[in-house]
């Protein structure tokens, strides 16, 4: 029956309300984002729904524009082990297509604790995560310009892919750093050391 409901709902809003009476059903008390890591709801299929490598989310082929519904969806977002990335309630679990990653890190502010830097991160859909300890930051690069991609850890297995101009700021915060003996580019955030890349590699990434 979830399957139908879903596979029959022709609009992001319907399916937005779906979500939302579907996640009522948890305890009213609860408080913050809700705990899709308990819930284990029956697959119910895919939906025509993407997440695209800028945050923009669509369905069936159309921007989702209302920001409020992106936000309720984006609540609800669970990666499992499979490696696939699923909108999950507690009566269904439905697959969406990932670009690049679900979320995006569009601001960054730097502030100090004890004399630690602590920097902190705001995404697309509001999550505010500070890099440290629980909230790793990776560094990719890839493609034939060797382009630098930060992820910062945001729940679970999902991840906010730093944006471009951000990303520019935070590569000003980074430092030199021997790590295992070997020279890294680094960035302290919480006490926590996160390397980028081979210190001798930052001038040829910057040529």
């Amino acid at each position: 029956m979830a399957d139908e409901q879903i596979h029959q709902t022709g609009d992001a809003a319907g399916l937005a309300a779906l979500i939302s009476r579907a996640a009522g059903q948890t305890n009213g008390q609860t408080k913050g984002l809700p705990p899709v890591d308990k819930w284990n709801p029956p697959f119910c299929g895919d939906i025509d729904m993407e997440i695209r490598a800028d945050g923009t989310w669509f369905y069936m082929g159309t921007p989702i524009g209302r920001q409020p519904l992106v936000r309720l969806f984006s609540t609800v977002l669970r990666k499992d082990e499979d490696g696939r990335t699923y909108l999950v309630t507690p009566v269904e679990k439905v697959g969406i297509r990932i670009v690049d990653a679900p979320f995006v890190a569009v601001e960054m502010n730097l502030t100090e604790n004890d004399g630690e830097p602590v920097i902190t991160f705001r995404t697309n859909v509001g999550d505010v995560v500070e890099a440290g300890p629980e909230h790793g930051l990776r560094f990719v690069i890839e493609g034939e310009n060797r382009e630098l991609k930060p992820y910062l850890h945001v729940r679970g297995r999902l991840e906010a892919l730093v944006s471009r101009a951000v990303m520019y700021d935070l590569v000003e915060l980074g430092e030199t750093r021997t790590i295992d003996s070997v020279e890294m580019f680094a960035i302290r955030s919480g006490g926590v050391l996160f390397p980028v890349m081979l210190a001798r590699e930052l001038e040829a990434l910057s040529a």
